[in-house]
């Protein structure tokens, strides 16, 4: 049975080559592995230090919550580091940062200018990027997750700067890398060959493979950088779901640290909720990461600054350990 409203006709769309967009972000943005152009101190940086080393040591869970926009500052080498060292248990990202990851590693640079490609219909209209979509489509029925897909895709491709894939490095550590789509959130979902059962299939193995991660987080370390909505509500579905079968077996999840990275002023006391009637108390990283989920034992922080002063300042810390 048919729909009842009109569709717009992919079919129609014009897609371009990648060598015709001009890129915000290049090689020359992604910072080598100990460059720290922004030097940061910050009072609780070296208890996040030691429960991640807590955590690795006894062997819970460390939980990153990620944006884009750490990718987008050029931290590849950072991260790629962290899942080599097997600092991170899971890596979670939205779609953008998977299409940021590959377009680096594609091309050696990504980021399009909004304003500039939307007025005319260009804005995600690149040929080469819409390989993901059919990466994802054969990911699907291999049965494989949408992260670990195109971890082993870049992994095993050609592609001239794969080695800055944060995906790949977490395939051949095999260490989870899950992305956690919003349909039309994200430029690939315009192109005629997005395939949106393949997508969320992918993504929701994704969804059960971190949740399955998250089991383990009593002890462990939950790390928010640069996410503020996606982040903070696929961690809190997991986390109940892995306290719901916690509870059933009479254990418990309820002892962890967690942290959020970010540039939001945050000016209430962090151990309550601020009011409905502040805007705060709509900032899910602290709503959710920093009160809710860790007031039954855990331990919050709230870092400000910068992604490219906290995250070296912070790899430092633990790789100096």
């Amino acid at each position: 049975m048919s729909g009842t409203y009109e569709l717009f006709n992919r079919d129609a769309l014009t897609l371009r080559p990648l060598a015709e967009r001009r890129n915000l972000v290049t090689l020359d943005d992604v910072l080598a592995l100990g460059e720290a152009p922004e030097p940061f101190g910050h009072p609780a940086l070296a208890a996040v230090a030691d429960a991640i080393a807590g955590a690795n040591a006894r062997g819970a869970a460390v939980v990153m919550l990620m944006g884009a926009h750490v990718i987008k500052q050029g931290l590849n080498r950072y991260l790629v580091d962290l899942v080599r060292r097997k600092f991170l248990s899971v890596l979670a990202m939205n779609g953008a940062c998977a299409i940021h990851d590959y377009e680096l590693a594609a091309i050696g640079a990504t980021s399009e200018s909004v304003p500039e490609n939307i007025k005319d219909g260009r804005f995600g209209m690149w040929r080469e990027t819409g390989a993901i979509n059919d990466v994802i489509s054969a990911a699907a029925a291999e049965g494989l997750g949408f992260g670990q897909a195109l971890g082993k895709h870049i992994a095993e491709s050609d592609l001239p700067h794969r080695d800055l894939s944060v995906f790949a490095a977490a395939y051949e550590a095999a260490v989870p890398a899950t992305v956690h789509l919003g349909i039309g959130y994200d430029i690939i979902h315009q192109h005629p060959s997005f395939h949106p059962a393949a997508a969320g299939t992918t993504s929701y193995r994704d969804f059960l493979t971190f949740a399955r991660v998250v089991q383990g987080l009593e002890g462990g370390v939950v790390l928010c950088c640069g996410t503020a909505v996606m982040g903070p509500e696929v961690y809190l579905k997991a986390l109940s779901m892995a306290r719901n079968v916690a509870a059933a077996r009479g254990e418990e999840i309820r002892h962890f640290t967690s942290a959020v990275f970010d540039l939001v002023d945050l000016s209430s006391d962090l151990s309550i909720e601020a009011p409905k009637n502040s805007p705060e108390y709509y900032y899910r990283p602290f709503k959710t990461v920093l009160v809710r989920t860790v007031r039954d034992g855990g331990t919050s922080h709230y870092i400000r600054g910068g992604h490219r002063a906290t995250l070296p300042a912070l790899h430092a810390l633990l790789t100096n350990r």
